[in-house]
């Protein structure tokens, strides 16, 4: 690429970098929203709806199902791996758009299988193949949405497509509770819970599955309109499409009212790529630099996260909660999730990012002491949501750290790398965790469980570099 054309592709990119605020139409948010609340509605239906597949499919009480939960998190953790390591470097070099389209396909195929699987066997392998889709998905997603987010605002937009992931979440676990749950009186359970009823007695877990594979569908379906991503048609030498796709961009912010600021110092992006993204980040001394604590970072708070998740229920029955209170505590703790994306959109951009890791610590560390200390439902409860909120304010934040770390050649590969190989954290400590459910008191179990984030917040505090305010091509060129 010649000079000329280089001085091009860097004012298309300050173009994009002085538009104030969200220059598509609305509608795009909602259509990746739509799919990470499906991505997230399928990380959480196993945490309440498992037990009832333990009971019904593996044919062992409740109190024997967390050790079961371990290695089928772990078989979807893995999936998720090998589907962010080797799908995730296709999107930098097919395109972001056309990767969201394959992700979305593997994960309803995946959900479809899950729910028609008939032992244990099976029930692995879906859990596997829907991991995969999940995997590549988040790291496209987030790379997708941070390269056209306005530099001010990424962690703002990040978050509000992560308030979708929330609702997934909410609705992962309390269907799970309503569908797999039998009837009790609140606060030990839910009174109008169907799971003791005709087919949902046996097979609300099935259910749970097929409303993940529609959703999916759905997804896949919305996802046809997303336009591409300039920064990445601009990293292909594709500078008259970018160009369109910019110009309709400061048209959209011109019909909201607003001035476009004038355009700032011209960064040429780096041009010249290799075939395979991930010797940008391998052979590049700055970029290796941040891996080196960035994924030790993922792998130890993914045992946090992964741990509650999609244990938390199966962890309170094997300590001695009943199905139904158990069921309570996680549908309750979930509003704090909830909470987390109207949070983090109002102020992830107001704190440096790394910053964000050690309030989600400590937060964690409060709420998983309440909840392993005291055997009072109501208190529990309160301690489950401060759990929730801690253990996930800083995920969008972090999501978008992550994916600024990296350059536009070879973003989604480094974000793969790190929450790729990090969610084999969440795999390995879900099964450690699980296995200590059936020999540690409460307190000693989510005194472990909280370790972990602890650990992760300090490497970043400590390690972390700044990106706040920053562009892109500045942070990582």
């Amino acid at each position: 690429m010649g000079a000329s054309q280089e001085e091009k592709a860097g004012e298309i990119v300050a173009r994009m970098d002085r538009l104030p605020t969200w220059a598509f139409d609305y509608i795009f948010l909602w259509i990746v929203g739509i799919g990470e609340l499906f991505t997230f509605f399928d990380i959480f239906n196993i945490n309440v709806s498992f037990i009832q597949t333990a009971v019904t499919l593996f044919h062992v009480p409740p109190s024997k199902a967390a050790p079961l939960l371990g290695p089928v998190v772990l078989g979807n953790l893995i999936g998720y791996v090998v589907g962010s390591l080797a799908l995730s470097p296709l999107s930098d070099r097919i395109g972001r758009r056309n990767m969201l389209m394959i992700t979305m396909i593997i994960t309803a195929l995946g959900s479809a299988f899950n729910a028609v699987s008939f032992n244990y066997a099976t029930f692995f392998l879906a859990r596997f193949i829907t991991g995969i889709g999940i995997g590549a998905d988040l790291a496209v997603v987030n790379t997708y949405i941070g390269e056209v987010a306005p530099t001010k605002y990424r962690a703002r937009y990040v978050s509000l497509v992560f308030t979708f992931s929330t609702l997934g979440a909410f609705l992962g676990i309390w269907i799970g509770l309503l569908l797999t749950t039998p009837p009790a009186p609140f606060p030990n359970g839910l009174p109008f819970a169907l799971g003791g009823l005709g087919i949902f007695a046996t097979d609300g877990w099935r259910i749970m599955y097929a409303i993940g594979a529609l959703l999916a569908i759905i997804g896949i379906l919305l996802r046809v309109r997303l336009p591409e991503s300039p920064r990445w048609l601009i990293s292909k030498g594709r500078m008259i499409e970018a160009e369109n796709i910019v110009s309709a961009m400061e048209r959209k912010v011109s019909k909201k009212g607003l001035q476009l600021p004038p355009i700032p110092s011209i960064v040429r992006p780096v041009m010249k790529a290799s075939n395979m993204p991930y010797t940008e980040v391998l052979r590049n001394k700055l970029y290796l630099k941040r891996l080196a604590f960035l994924l030790p970072m993922w792998f130890l708070a993914y045992t946090t996260v992964y741990s509650i998740a999609s244990g938390l229920t199966s962890l309170l029955t094997a300590v001695g909660y009943s199905t139904p209170e158990a069921g309570i505590i996680s549908a309750i703790g979930v509003f704090g999730f909830v909470l987390v994306g109207p949070i983090a959109f109002l102020y992830g951009d107001k704190i440096e990012r790394k910053f964000w890791l050690g309030i989600g610590a400590a937060l964690t560390v409060v709420g998983g002491l309440i909840v392993g200390i005291t055997s009072n439902i109501l208190i529990d409860l309160l301690g489950s949501i401060i759990l929730f909120f801690g253990f996930n304010i800083w995920v969008p934040i972090a999501y978008t750290w992550t994916a600024e770390s990296f350059p536009t050649r070879a973003r989604t590969s480094g974000f793969a790398l790190n929450d790729g190989i990090g969610h084999l954290g969440g795999g390995i400590g879900v099964v450690a965790v699980t296995a200590l459910a059936v020999v540690l008191p409460a307190i000693q179990l989510f005194g472990v469980i909280v370790t972990f984030m602890v650990i992760a917040a300090i490497i970043a505090l400590v390690l972390g570099h700044y990106t706040l305010n920053k562009r892109l091509d500045e942070i990582s060129p």
